[in-house]
């Protein structure tokens, strides 16, 4: 959870200093991880406490179920700003740190990830299976927002930035889907 607060905190700020849509998605989607983290906690200490099965798996629900309402809101603001900024041709500016914390992330996600799923194994967890998934899922955007800032940076490509944080919006959408209907694929 560490990471994902600093990830939100310099993504949103290096965001809103470029204008970069795909940096300001990355940071609301460390915040997004940082509260599902938060979440499961919560459903971790109900089972600590000794809670019986049914209030576990409605707790799970309600985890599942929050971090998917998240998720879809996130791809509306995704999809809409855009949008608007393909709409209005408006260019980001280079962002040095973005990159560096799109390349940082993108070699840490991982990591957390794998230690999340061994976790989950071992306390036969899907709820923090979920949630080891949601983290390495992270590594693809922080992949497809590496490569939208540097295609910015070293091509002038400016539409990159945009397109960068539209090809999240698919993941964004199933993991909403998935954690509204309480399912894992």
């Amino acid at each position: 959870m560490g990471y994902n607060v600093l990830e939100a905190v310099v993504a949103l700020w290096s965001g809103a200093r470029a204008d970069s849509i795909a940096l300001l998605g990355f940071g609301l989607d460390s915040i997004i991880e940082t509260m599902a983290g938060a979440v499961l906690l919560w459903r971790l200490t109900v089972e600590l406490r000794g809670s019986g099965e049914a209030a576990i798996r409605e707790t799970e629900r309600r985890v599942h179920q929050f971090v998917g309402g998240t998720f879809l809101l996130l791809a509306i603001y995704v999809t809409a700003q855009a949008g608007w900024t393909l709409w209005q041709s408006a260019a980001p500016a280079e962002s040095v740190v973005g990159m560096v914390l799109a390349a940082a992330s993108l070699v840490v996600m991982p990591l957390v990830s794998w230690g999340k799923l061994r976790a989950a194994r071992e306390l036969s967890s899907a709820a923090l299976r979920a949630e080891a998934k949601e983290t390495l899922a992270c590594a693809y955007l922080s992949f497809t927002l590496l490569l939208g800032l540097l295609a910015n940076a070293t091509l002038g490509w400016w539409w990159a930035d945009p397109i960068a944080a539209l090809l999240m919006v698919p993941w964004l959408l199933r993991e909403g889907q998935e954690g509204l209907s309480g399912r894992e694929d």
